[in-house]
């Protein structure tokens, strides 16, 4: 049966990376129907009413705080990106808080005489230690070009966790990617991804419309599993190998670096990778290229 959920490839790069990424998800149609809501409120032209963007109070249930009638809940019901969202939080989640995000170019603000800042590189309100995790879906309703500095982020910083901002000071870090995206793309990404705004150097305003969701069920196995395999949790030969290897497989998508991880703690991230996916998994044995096994070899001495 068809289905509209991630797979476990996806799902491997979500645990891996952070985020997942559907291109022009959104139709046009929706598309230039919510930009032009976001105008009457935002923009400059001469439109009369305003954005049907609504005020609902935190930990309202998805479906009823953004309702069908509304464009955003229309795009929230996408056959292929409510799957996406219900492959990662499950149904029924909960509407932690949304927001839109507006930044006129450059020139219109400096010649306010406001000077042109990008924003800090922050994770959004890590305060709490859970095993679980939010998702945050940033919609681009409009193309983002190169030059319109669409959000900045770090693949893979999902879960090295610091205090909020206490990463502010980094301005540049290597690996760090920046949204370019045709019209219509939602990242969904783990809410513990470095991230920050760049500057729109465009003659366009830019708009971004981001919306944390809360789980209400485990997150275990919500994803398609039918390319789920015995052979994806078998453990292989490491180092000395004599067949070449998957690349794309789900052990060796967990224990792939970035070009920001330090050669010695930058293992640290395939170990919370490994437990992360535990969780997803439902199996507190799975490991990848016995990364988390030798440390859990401790036998005991018969206390």
């Amino acid at each position: 049966m068809p289905t509209n959920k991630l797979s476990t490839h996806d799902m491997a790069i979500f645990a891996s990376r952070g985020f997942v990424r559907l291109d022009a998800v959104v139709p046009t149609s929706l598309n230039d129907q919510f930009l032009e809501e976001l105008e009457r409120t935002f923009g400059v032209r001469e439109v009369n009413g305003g954005t049907t963007v609504p005020a609902v109070p935190a930990g309202t249930e998805i479906d009823q705080a953004l309702t069908s009638d509304q464009t955003l809940g229309q795009i929230m019901r996408l056959p292929r990106l409510k799957g996406a969202i219900e492959s990662l939080v499950g149904p029924n989640s909960l509407l932690d808080h949304h927001f839109v995000h507006v930044l006129p170019p450059a020139s219109a603000i400096e010649a306010s005489g406001h000077a042109a800042n990008a924003q800090h590189l922050h994770q959004d309100s890590t305060i709490d230690v859970r095993k679980s995790f939010d998702i945050q879906l940033f919609y681009y309703p409009q193309e983002i070009t190169d030059d319109m500095g669409g959000t900045r982020y770090l693949p893979g910083s999902h879960l090295r966790i610091v205090n909020e901002a206490a990463i502010a000071r980094y301005q540049n870090v290597r690996g760090q990617q920046h949204v370019v995206c045709p019209a219509g793309t939602v990242f969904l990404m783990h809410h513990g991804i470095w991230h920050g705004g760049s500057i729109n150097r465009s003659e366009r305003t830019r708009y971004l419309y981001k919306i944390r969701l809360n789980p209400t069920v485990p997150q275990v196995r919500l994803w398609d599993t039918t390319d789920l395999t015995d052979a994806d949790s078998t453990q292989l030969p490491i180092f000395f190998v004599r067949e070449r290897q998957d690349p794309d497989s789900v052990q060796n998508v967990l224990t792939r670096g970035e070009p920001w991880f330090e050669m010695d703690t930058g293992r640290i991230e395939f170990i919370n990778r490994i437990h992360f996916w535990r969780r997803l998994l439902g199996d507190r044995t799975f490991d990848a290229h016995y990364w988390v096994s030798r440390l859990e070899c401790e036998p005991s001495i018969g206390e």
